[in-house]
């Protein structure tokens, strides 16, 4: 790695099928979506090779598989989300810069970024807080809009609650949830215990934090 470079997202990529057509997804912090051909990374150098030019200021920050027919979500920090289809999103070669996911107001950004299986069913948007209040909504209340819009809300944004610090789509095989916060609390709890709530609340607190502790990541199992 370069000196300024971080690790971001780790991946197992599995054996594709014959005429199985997946696809690497990539979104930054400012909205920026990317689709290559997963088989555009079957033979990566040790140092690496070039996935996403990124534009002034902005960060690569989640890396997904994506297969025809399946749906991104794109979460920001001040509660906006938007859910679009991945056709949206043409592909492109590894040195593109790709092409805007999420139109962003200032001081916003992207917290969360996932796939939403093709006729999946019994799914749900989870989101947490920076003070550790959440909630899972239905993503029946997400419609469906095209890619480069401004999204619709998914949280109540107060002071109490801090901005949003991440969102997961979360399944019915899934049963927990870890949460961890900056200063190195980790709380495991049950998602059937977490309130299934509309976009415009707020949620419920789900992890005590100490006084200028903050969330710093959220993990479902």
């Amino acid at each position: 790695l370069a000196a300024n470079e971080k690790i971001t997202s780790i991946l197992a990529l599995p054996k594709q099928k014959k005429n199985q057509k997946l696809s690497l997804v990539m979104a930054t912090k400012n909205g920026i979506i990317k689709k290559v051909g997963a088989d555009h990374f079957k033979d990566v150098r040790r140092n690496g090779i070039i996935a996403i030019r990124l534009q002034k200021n902005d960060l690569l920050k989640w890396a997904l598989l994506a297969s025809p027919g399946d749906q991104i979500i794109l979460t920001t920090a001040n509660g906006q989300a938007i859910r679009f289809k991945e056709s949206d999103i043409r592909l492109m070669g590894r040195a593109a810069a790709g092409v805007q996911g999420m139109r962003l107001k200032t001081k916003d950004e992207i917290i969360g970024a996932d796939v939403v299986p093709a006729k999946a069913k019994g799914i749900w948007l989870l989101v947490m807080s920076s003070h550790g209040y959440g909630k899972k909504t239905d993503i029946k209340n997400y419609r469906l809009q095209k890619r480069g819009g401004s999204g619709i809300k998914t949280a109540k944004i107060t002071s109490k609650t801090g901005p949003l610090m991440a969102a997961k789509i979360i399944d019915p095989e899934m049963e927990e949830m870890i949460a961890i916060s900056q200063k190195g609390q980790v709380i495991r709890t049950s998602l059937a215990e977490i309130p299934e709530l509309g976009r415009s609340t707020q949620g419920v607190r789900i992890m005590k934090l100490a006084p200028g502790d903050k969330l710093a990541s959220l993990t479902c199992l």
